[in-house]
């Protein structure tokens, strides 16, 4: 399915077609390949400027795979990864550019458009640096022209902006609890003003109380800062309040995308009823949705059920999902769903 825009409107900030991520797994005496995990197996979407799109499903479903793949970090991390399928980027929107090609010393200057907020706050943080180094490494790099003052400034803006003293800039990240080492993680990825960032999980590893601080600051600085997320994360609820569109993934696939409400209120996907029949209701006292529990294991990525990857667990499945793969389409709903069943 390819979401690409007519020669009328702008390109997306970032347009994502056909992706496919195989982890290749080996085995033995002589370690040769013998199956290839599909993490990612054929997902297109796009994200437009001062948009957020949340990305939801189980774990395993893929969706931090492709937030590294839209940051272009999957060679350096595991170099005999199979890519294929596209990432283009557009600042001005007309000029794209396909990032997973790119080598590292290609992609340097995108990494200061392109940034991310990782889930976890304990392990992300150079537990070495202090705040001031941490937050002041990327604007060194990408801001040349700056001069140490002017950094120094900066670091102190975004560190007071995203709710920590100044004072805090000569500290070391084990001084502070995970709300505030996450809050370092925000800062730092605004150093460089970007224009998107990928959130993989931001708040999962934090407290409630905390959670509810740390997304309406990303509220506030994405309005403020005109900036695009692409917020991961498995909390529904979570994903509702800060999206505008979000898009369901199931095995490596994207099974529906649409708005916050559509997919949150009337979702169309079996499997997007199903995950969100599992939201807790705020007032148990109320009639709230009617859980669906899905049946049968979920697949391994390294043998994924022929055609649809959900008809094994469908409640709705007939023989032609066993054969076809469904494409995304559009649906009464309004939302793009992958489906042959649902009208």
């Amino acid at each position: 399915m390819s979401n690409g825009t007519t020669q009328s409107q702008p390109a997306p900030l970032l347009d994502v077609n056909d992706l496919h991520v195989y982890f290749p797994v080996y085995g033995g005496l002589l370690q040769r390949k013998v199956a290839d995990v599909k993490a990612v197996d054929g997902v297109s979407f796009h994200i437009n400027k001062g948009e957020t799109l949340g990305l939801v499903g189980e774990s395993g479903c893929g969706k931090t795979t492709v937030g590294r793949a839209i940051i272009n970090v999957l060679r350096h991390v595991s170099p005999d990864v199979y890519l294929s399928g596209s990432v283009n980027y557009s600042k001005d929107g007309s000029q794209t550019t396909n990032l997973l090609p790119l080598s590292k010393r290609e992609m340097l200057p995108y990494r200061q458009a392109i940034q991310m907020i990782f889930q976890d706050p304990y392990s992300s943080l150079n537990q070495r640096l202090s705040v001031r180094q941490i937050v002041g490494e990327p604007i060194e790099l990408h801001m040349k022209s700056l001069s140490k003052n002017e950094i120094n400034d900066r670091v102190l803006y975004l560190l007071e902006r995203v709710g920590l003293q100044p004072e805090y800039a000569g500290r070391y990240p084990h001084e502070f609890s995970g709300g505030q080492r996450q809050r370092i993680g925000i800062a730092r990825a605004l150093a460089t003003n970007p224009d998107l960032i990928v959130c993989d999980e931001p708040v999962s590893a934090l407290d409630v109380s905390v959670q509810a601080q740390v997304i309406n600051l990303m509220e506030e600085l994405r309005d403020e800062f005109n900036l695009s997320y692409v917020f991961i994360a498995h909390d529904l609820s979570v994903v509702y309040h800060i999206s505008d569109r979000i898009a369901v993934m199931y095995l490596g696939d994207l099974v529906e995308i649409g708005t916050s409400d559509q997919v949150y209120f009337t979702p169309t996907h079996p499997y997007s009823r199903a995950l969100i029949s599992a939201v807790p209701e705020p007032n148990p006292n109320t009639e709230g949705r009617q859980r669906i529990v899905l049946q049968g294991d979920i697949p391994t990525p390294m043998n994924k059920p022929t055609g649809c990857g959900f008809r094994t667990r469908c409640p709705i499945a007939i023989p032609l999902c066993e054969k076809v793969k469904p494409e995304l389409t559009l649906k009464k709903s309004g939302a793009m769903v992958a489906c042959h069943v649902v009208e």
